[in-house]
């Protein structure tokens, strides 16, 4: 049975006095512990998808089903492109967030916040805050924040897209290895066919303007994985190509767009 279903969601926004149609009956799931990658080009709707299941937009027609495992458990935690810390709070409280507005005690915070600052590596900073941390640190905090709130399902949108490369493989690694421990559900967005193949089970391939869905891509490598090896097997080459063919018009269609010939 799926934790999450998207049935026919359609978008339109207003810019300049002008409909833009952002998008078009758009359906998939996502099972109990998946993860599933949402793929586009940029401008293909992929964000205002996940806004939709945060709750943070509403769609103008369809639906968002969610089945949880446990009532008490909030339905959603994401994290965003940027970090969104409070730059006045340290690591410590901005992980603690969710914990202190449910009113748990002090002690108890500090306990299960030490146990996830230890998961991502950052004990030793639990009391710097954000400007003093790296970007990739100032993430694994976001992450650790929205996995301490232990939602039904993790939502993120493009978290490392403002990192260098080297960065990036090792945050997508770090990742893996949390999510293996967790088992959250998560709904990843990215532009990058590298990174849904890294880490999806499932790859959701969206067209461009009214995004739809193209295609869903399965992603066979077993598991555990790392983000660096996984890229030096001729399999994992193979599948990035077949996913930008599927790509290669939505890119041009985009540009032709933004170009003003279409």
């Amino acid at each position: 049975m799926s934790l999450l279903e998207l049935k026919g969601l359609t978008k339109t926004y207003e810019r300049r006095g002008e409909p833009v149609n952002a998008l078009r009956g758009v359906d998939f799931s996502a099972e109990f512990g998946e993860f599933v990658c949402v793929l586009g080009v940029s401008g293909c709707g992929k964000t205002t998808v996940l806004r939709i299941v945060a709750g943070l937009e509403k769609a103008d027609s369809g639906r968002v089903d969610v089945r949880p495992s446990d009532t008490g458990r909030p339905q959603n935690a994401m994290v965003f492109q940027e970090h969104g810390l409070f730059p006045w709070m340290t690591v410590e409280d901005n992980v603690a967030l969710s914990l202190e507005m449910r009113g748990v005690s002090r002690q108890e915070r500090r306990e299960k916040v030490g146990f996830f600052l230890e998961m991502i590596g950052l004990t030793r900073f639990r009391g710097h805050y954000p400007h003093q941390l790296s970007g990739g640190m100032r993430q694994r905090v976001s992450l650790a924040r929205a996995l301490l709130a232990d939602p039904e399902i993790l939502l993120m949108d493009e978290p490392f897209a403002a990192l260098d490369a080297q960065n990036k493989l090792i945050l997508q690694d770090e990742l893996l290895s949390i999510w293996e421990g967790s088992q959250k559900t998560v709904l990843f967005i990215t532009h990058g066919i590298d990174e849904a193949i890294a880490l999806g089970d499932r790859i959701v391939v969206m067209t461009a303007q009214p995004g739809r869905i193209k295609a869903i891509v399965p992603v066979d490598f077993p598991r555990p994985r790392s983000a660096a090896e996984l890229r030096a097997d001729p399999r994992f080459g193979a599948l990035e190509l077949s996913i930008w063919r599927m790509l290669e018009d939505e890119v041009k269609a985009t540009r032709a767009r933004t170009e003003g010939r279409a």
